[in-house]
């Protein structure tokens, strides 16, 4: 019967994976092994049954973590969709309703507040979009699929601890269909690890209080590595095709401005490149036939925001765009 129902969803074009209609019961069972892994962790008995009181597997976050937009779309594409002209004006004008906040975490984080703005505007359309996916099923649910069980097992351990230390109710732990949540999006092992209280009030709130949504951001890019002495990098042009081996940002340590310029890239618009003694790393996206970067260290902490060229350059053309 459950091959059945497989074959019909995949003719209607449904996309599910094939632990999605394993059945229910395989699903609870998984659940019950959360269950077993946090009481051993120390979650208390009522924030075990109020997280997991009616979970179900949730089909559409499997399909959305299989589905998702960067893999299908070139880059101007992408950038066009996530940084349009409405977005680049919503973002200087609540930069400057927020300047006074903003420019006082910038300067105690050592981040400017540009990139915070873009962080929150790529990820929440500044707050708009927080997702409405209850936490603990969306994690449980990709953790049950498999794909990436371990990130995602994690994931709902950290959520517990969220709940059993205060900062939030299971009623109101929303968040996107992958468990990131509030205006920033993190990760509940990114709360647990960056979320900081932003106005004095005791709590990081980064659901509803914009201070602590800001101070998070900041804190998670100083202690990732922002250097607030720099930018994010530049678009470039090459004057000769290079080999395979200089693209990329693997390498601990990359080329500076001065050896990128021997090797004949330019600035996009083919002036030189500034004289800064700075490390650069050449990456092209869409391949030799795209746009391509230099991007310096601050651009590598964007990856470990989220591991997409695609999101770290939205990031970037939005905050080059803020006033």
């Amino acid at each position: 019967m459950y091959k059945r129902l497989i074959s019909i969803f995949v003719a209607l074009g449904v996309g599910m994976s094939s632990s999605a209609f394993a059945n229910e019961e395989g699903f609870d069972a998984y659940v019950d092994k959360l269950k077993v892994e946090a009481r051993e962790k120390g979650i208390s008995e009522p924030i075990i049954g109020a997280a997991f009181n009616g979970i179900k597997y949730t089909a559409h976050a499997v399909k959305a973590d299989n589905n998702q937009p960067e893999k299908k779309l070139l880059l101007e594409q992408y950038i066009t969709r996530a940084v349009p002209d409405w977005k680049v004006k919503q973002a200087n004008r609540l930069y400057q309703q927020n300047k006074e906040a903003l420019e006082r975490i910038g300067k105690q984080y050592g981040v400017q507040p540009r990139f915070i703005v873009a962080l929150w505007g790529v990820e929440s359309n500044f707050g708009k979009i927080q997702g409405n996916y209850n936490v603990v099923e969306a994690l449980a649910t990709l953790a049950y699929d498999g794909r990436r069980e371990t990130l995602f097992r994690k994931q709902v351990m950290a959520a517990l601890e969220i709940l059993q230390d205060g900062h939030i109710t299971i009623d109101d732990m929303k968040g996107s269909w992958a468990g990131a949540m509030g205006q920033c999006q993190f990760m509940p092992t990114s709360y647990l690890t960056y979320a900081v209280d932003g106005n004095d009030d005791g709590k990081a709130d980064i659901w509803n209080t914009k201070a602590d949504v800001f101070a998070s951001a900041a804190n998670y890019l100083k202690l990732s590595g922002w250097n607030s002495e720099y930018t994010w990098g530049r678009p470039v042009k090459l004057s000769q095709v290079l080999a395979e081996s200089y693209e990329g940002t693997e390498t601990e340590k990359g080329k500076t401005l001065a050896e990128w310029k021997k090797l004949g890239v330019m600035n996009s618009s083919h002036g030189a490149l500034p004289a800064a003694d700075i490390q650069a790393w050449l990456i092209q996206p869409d391949g030799g036939e795209g746009k391509s970067y230099l991007i310096y260290e601050n651009y590598r902490t964007l990856l470990k925001w989220n591991r997409s060229h695609y999101f770290a350059l939205a990031v970037s053309a939005l905050a080059d765009r803020i006033q």
